[in-house]
């Protein structure tokens, strides 16, 4: 009976996810007629604009033959070559000879099956049809199947419609997320929602390593192995050791999209060999520029040159590299440049071709102009973009030679060459608009291209400063005060949290008496509390971050395991539960700072005008009580951060007894606050806070 029953659930799991018969190679248009030259094949319509064709066979004797599609009536000289192989460089090469072969084809030209009648393989030298199918009218094809977003959960995971590109490949675009999981990876698996029980998918980059952060970035992540989508029932972002779901997206059951065939292309990292996946050294070429705020990589492959520009630069802004209008010197008129950005609006990368023909903006005959307004055309290709850790990283590449004479400059291959480069805004054609004295070149800077170890960058692409100058808040400081209310809010955007810290965020961090993370300064022997309204609720990871007292730059004790846990000392905020397991104590009520509209930091010369364009909001409750006096023997530096996840919090500067009330009237100190506590809750506070014991016992774990 028991087997009956299973039997029934599993038809009607297989029922419910129409999943096609295997093999499935897309919707079947027929089999080639064949007329001449030993024509064979079955045509199947994969997508949109992709035809496979199963068992593919040709002679190979004809002399000109292409495989040729049309809207006609019949296959005929008024045809359009569908170009094979797809990445053939150069003239399209006639058919060669072909054995149960099986080939793709994606149409060119912005075509789709809709707008053509048949397929032929044709010859054009003497106009003869060796073989063809026709395209049946109204023919259904399989179809991408855009999803919603991932569920927002924590460490700021978040994307733009997720869309099914086909059976195996995901496309994920402006994907965020913080990078703060220990042990995050992409995960798949069935059920209501994601489990343990799951399997690790492969990131953009074909590694199983844990996920990086993303700062908007678009990519695409292929299932391992025979997986496909019918074979799932979500797609999340999942933490292994922490078991923990940051965010996932539900897979509908009433799937019907392109098989995965290789029509959907991962593009590799561009330091991989394409053809064998294996890891080459990146190349060894770079510079700095604009004081070290632009590095710039190159490497010439074949007739081109492929450069990366990587800067710190703010939406709304590029940056331009290339060849000074004279050798010799740093001069703009004259000059063959290209200016690469980000577009927010269309979440792209661009790199547009320009030339410089005088020091005014582009008026479309003359001035800073891309080549395309002035009559010429954009010979420059986007390869790569990424924002990552808010560093704009934009590869492109760059013939060598064109036929362009007056816009366009040669690239010599083996002598030196005046270089320039520049920071700027973007108006609102998305074009240059102009750059003050200081983001510019002004000195003569020569390029060899044809080097292949002229590696003298000093700073990693992580290091690089601020191309738009924006200067950082002046870290806050409290000093004299021994009651701390902490409550959570948004980081303060480019002048806030990692200006001021140097780490990277997921958008949140605490606030301390109305303050950004500010500094706290404490003396050995007092006694502080701790006033904490950052969730209460571990079910809601985005809304739970418990505060406690630690030697650790980055916090988040309860990700670790081990040795990493042993290499952290804890001295207040954390205690043992009844089976011996460590738990944040300090959980109470959720109270944030938020955006009143949207965020206004860039706008708010200070902190003090950055907050009041936000307001207080708190759940129900009550706030936590974190008692903490302060050990004798503390180190000088220790951080207040959050138990659950990295990078939430900032200092505390622990001083000798009586250092406070020296420094009284030398230094701006704020009156010491007051907080009204039940004799009750303050006791209660005391024991669960007290460090001797807590550290002792952190210390044998």
């Amino acid at each position: 009976m028991l087997r009956y029953f299973v039997g029934i659930v599993t038809l009607i799991h297989i029922g419910l996810s129409k999943r096609h018969p295997e093999p499935y190679y897309g919707t079947k248009i027929g089999p080639l007629q064949e007329f001449a030259h030993g024509i064979k094949g079955t045509v199947y319509a994969v997508d949109e604009s992709t035809i496979f064709i199963k068992g593919f066979s040709y002679d190979g004797t004809g002399p000109d033959a292409f495989f040729w599609i049309g809207n006609s009536p019949r296959p005929s000289p008024e045809g359009t070559i569908i170009p094979y192989p797809e990445d053939y460089r150069g003239r399209d090469p006639p058919l060669k000879a072909h054995n149960n072969t099986d080939i793709i084809l994606r149409l060119p030209n912005g075509k789709r099956i809709r707008d053509i009648r048949w397929l032929s393989v044709w010859c054009r030298r003497f106009t003869v049809d060796f073989g063809e199918v026709f395209i049946p009218p109204n023919l259904e094809v399989p179809r991408p199947r855009v999803l919603p977003e991932f569920k927002r959960i924590a460490h700021g995971l978040r994307s733009d419609n997720i869309s099914i590109l086909d059976a195996k490949t995901f496309y994920i675009p402006n994907l965020h997320y913080d990078g703060g999981g220990p042990d995050a990876y992409f995960w798949v698996g069935n059920g209501s929602d994601p489990a343990s029980f799951g399997i690790k998918v492969p990131n953009e980059m074909g590694s199983l390593e844990p996920l990086r952060s993303y700062l908007g970035e678009d990519i695409e992540i292929q299932l391992p192995g025979s997986l496909t989508v019918y074979d799932i029932d979500w797609l999340g972002v999942w933490c292994v050791q922490c078991r923990q779901n940051f965010g996932h997206v539900m897979i509908p059951k009433d799937l019907d999209v392109p098989p995965a065939l290789g029509q959907t292309k991962i593009s590799p990292p561009w330091w991989y060999n394409p053809t064998t996946t294996t890891p080459v050294p990146a190349p060894t070429n770079c510079r700095e520029f604009l004081d070290k705020r632009l590095q710039v990589r190159w490497m010439i492959k074949d007739d081109q040159v492929e450069i990366t520009l990587s800067a710190n630069i703010r939406e709304g802004r590029y940056m331009a590299f290339g060849l000074s209008g004279v050798h010799g010197k740093a001069h703009m008129v004259g000059a063959d440049v290209t200016v690469a950005y980000f577009d927010k609006n269309s979440r792209s990368f661009h790199a547009d071709d320009y030339y410089i023909s005088n020091f005014s903006q582009c008026d479309g005959k003359s001035g800073v102009c891309p080549d395309e307004r002035i009559g010429g055309r954009n010979d420059v290709v986007v390869l790569h973009g990424e924002v990552e850790n808010g560093i704009t990283t934009i590869k492109y590449s760059k013939p060598l030679h064109t036929n362009e004479a007056i816009n366009d400059r040669a690239i010599p291959e083996d002598e030196p060459v005046s270089v320039i480069a520049a920071f700027g805004p973007l108006n609102s054609r998305m074009e240059a608009s102009g750059h003050s004295a200081k983001d510019k070149t002004v000195v003569d800077q020569q390029i060899n291209f044809g080097d292949l170890y002229d590696n003298q960058c000093t700073l990693r692409p992580d290091q690089i400063p601020a191309a738009d100058g924006i200067v950082p808040w002046p870290a806050a400081k409290i000093i004299g005060e021994t009651v701390f209310h902490v409550k959570i809010g948004p980081t303060g955007g480019a002048r806030g949290y990692s200006k001021i810290t140097g780490l990277s965020s997921w958008g949140i961090c605490y606030y301390i008496n109305d303050k950004l993370i500010p500094e706290l300064t404490v003396e050995r022997g007092q006694t502080y509390i701790f006033v904490v309204e950052t969730g209460e609720y571990n079910t809601n990871p985005a809304r739970y971050h418990p505060l406690y007292i630690t030697n650790s730059k980055e916090g988040a004790y309860g990700q670790l395991t081990g040795e990493s846990r042993r290499n952290q000392e804890i001295y207040a905020g954390v205690d043992l539960d009844s089976e011996g397991r460590p738990r944040p104590t300090a959980v109470g009520r959720y109270c944030e700072w938020a955006h009143k509209s949207i965020d206004k930091s860039m706008e708010s010369e200070t902190f003090e005008d950055y907050l009041r364009t936000l307001r207080v909001e708190c759940d129900e409750g009550e706030p936590a009580y974190l008692n903490w006096t302060v050990p004798m023997d503390a180190p000088d530096l220790l951080y207040y951060q959050c138990y659950v996840h990295l990078n939430i919090g900032w200092k505390i500067h622990v001083v000798d007894p009586g250092y406070i009330s020296e420094q009284n009237g030398s230094a701006n100190i704020s009156k010491t606050s007051t907080i009204k506590i039940s004799p009750l809750v303050y006791i209660f506070t005391t024991i669960i806070s007290t460090e001797t014991i807590i550290r002792s016992i952190y210390k044998s774990l």
